[in-house]
């Protein structure tokens, strides 16, 4: 396996090479509390729960994708267990799931089918309900396929895709529903033959999609760019020896106006920009997002001019070897990046104090490949995943599928838990959002009464008739 697997890197690292120096011509100069909506309330303290969104393996357990529940809370005695699974019905290729303004429901997709699940995470924390399945998605919105981040506006979701119905392509837009699941409106991403408005500043304007994120005080929205049905529900191996699949990636961000949804910049941002962080301090105006194929962390900034900007400020590891960076965490302190990186299976953090110069700190092997990255608001719980996309997993003994749980102290991480998720039957572990009691205190079971209470009930004097 060993062997297969390095041929497998070898082969991923000769065809991007190819593919960005001659096909795209560039220069070769990633769910958790802290990238949650600012519309949305936060758990500052201990959370109780993690919601895994989990792929469905054909063979395993039910076969279906599913959000798994895993108490996650140290004083209670199911910490570190699943107490919770709920199938959805057949595999969707379940990917990302985001909270309402309210955070009552969670919404979650899935990129194959295009179907949108809304579950029940208030009535009791402990145990989700799925109260909805939309189904008509891609008709509603006009043509669009994969939605990926569901994401809370005022009394909104705003919904980025992957793809469009008409050439499985990368061509996509971000749509709009109620938090009730009903659709309002579509959103196109600038292309070459329609920058719908907006200005185009270097090479590319692809129309491509993947993640999102807002800073209200700036009235900003970002869009990140990524690729097409077409290959993301392609086999892994044979997309990389596809010359045309592998121009088929996205090298932009896209700055829009927030309230009117009108596209104002399109920025080159080379090798597929994933995952979006933006930072949380008052007069932190900048954003990160890190490029898989490129190896590159890049920084979305306002200049003393009040303009945005876009530029690459670190190296991930050794881009040569493409290390492939998938999912990013900021600390709300705004002082650390952590990025992870799917084919060493390594996590590593950056200072970002001097969020121009990100100064590696820390790295560590969490597995033989690993995903995404959640952070606790206080920085000191770290919890981590392993599934990519079902097809670009990697095989045999490498394909580890897990929810691991960490504490950081600010300089080594300690593993608290782990659970095997192929062990269990759950399938694919990927993505994973927070809860906590604390959010619903209505809701929180009640404590068992203490002995001494009792005793001191019964000391309590006796009222007598006259």
């Amino acid at each position: 396996m060993k062997n297969n697997n390095n041929k497998y890197r070898n082969t991923l690292q000769k065809v991007i090479r190819t593919i960005l120096f001659a096909g795209l011509g560039i220069s070769a100069a990633l769910a958790d509390e802290t990238c949650q909506s600012p519309y949305m309330a936060k758990i500052v303290g201990q959370e109780d729960f993690v919601y895994v969104w989990t792929l469905g393996v054909e063979g395993l357990g039910d076969e279906q994708d599913k959000l798994v529940t895993v108490d996650v809370n140290p004083k209670s005695p199911s910490y570190g267990k699943v107490v919770g699974s709920l199938s959805v019905g057949g595999r969707n290729e379940a990917h990302h799931s985001g909270f309402t303004d309210d955070r009552q429901y969670l919404w979650a997709g899935g990129l194959d089918t295009s179907k949108l699940f809304i579950f029940d995470v208030h009535t009791d924390p402990a145990k989700p309900k799925l109260v909805k399945t939309i189904t008509d998605f891609v008709a509603k919105s006009g043509g669009i396929v994969g939605p990926h981040t569901t994401y809370a506006l005022p009394g909104r979701m705003i919904i980025t895709g992957l793809s469009n119905n008409k050439d499985h392509g990368g061509r996509t837009a971000i749509v709009e529903y109620t938090n009730e699941g009903n659709y309002i409106a579509t959103h196109w991403t600038p292309t070459d033959s329609n920058l719908e408005g907006a200005i185009k500043t270097g090479k590319y304007a692809d129309g491509y999609g993947y993640d999102l994120r807002v800073l209200p005080r700036r009235n900003l929205m970002l869009t990140s760019s990524f690729t097409g049905w077409s290959n993301y529900m392609m086999d892994f191996g044979k997309m990389l020896q596809d010359p045309e699949a592998m121009k088929r990636f996205g090298n932009t961000v896209v700055q829009w106006n927030l309230h009117t949804k009108q596209p104002k910049k399109v920025f080159d941002v080379p090798g597929a920009p994933l995952e979006i962080r933006c930072a949380w301090g008052e007069n932190h105006n900048y954003c990160f997002t890190s490029t898989a194929l490129t190896s590159k962390i890049w920084l979305i900034y306002e200049d003393k001019d009040g303009a945005w900007q876009a530029k690459d400020v670190a190296d991930i590891g050794e881009p040569a070897n493409i290390p492939l960076p998938v999912d990013i965490s900021i600390q709300s302190d705004d002082n650390m990046l952590w990025v992870n990186t799917f084919m060493d299976g390594k996590t590593r953090a950056f200072d970002i104090s001097d969020p121009f110069k990100p100064k590696q700190v820390f790295e560590q092997k969490i597995g033989a490949q690993v995903n995404m990255v959640s952070s606790s608001w206080d920085g000191k719980r770290l919890y981590f995943t392993s599934s990519l996309l079902a097809n670009w997993d990697k095989k045999g003994t490498d394909n580890e599928q897990f929810l691991k749980a960490y504490n950081w102290d600010g300089k080594q991480l300690k593993e608290q838990f782990a659970i095997d998720f192929t062990k269990e039957k759950l399938g694919r572990a990927h993505q994973m959002v927070l809860n906590a009691y604390s959010l619903y205190s209505a809701n929180q079971p009640a404590l068992p009464e203490k002995p001494l209470m009792k005793v001191a009930l019964q000391e309590q004097p006796v009222a007598t008739k006259r």
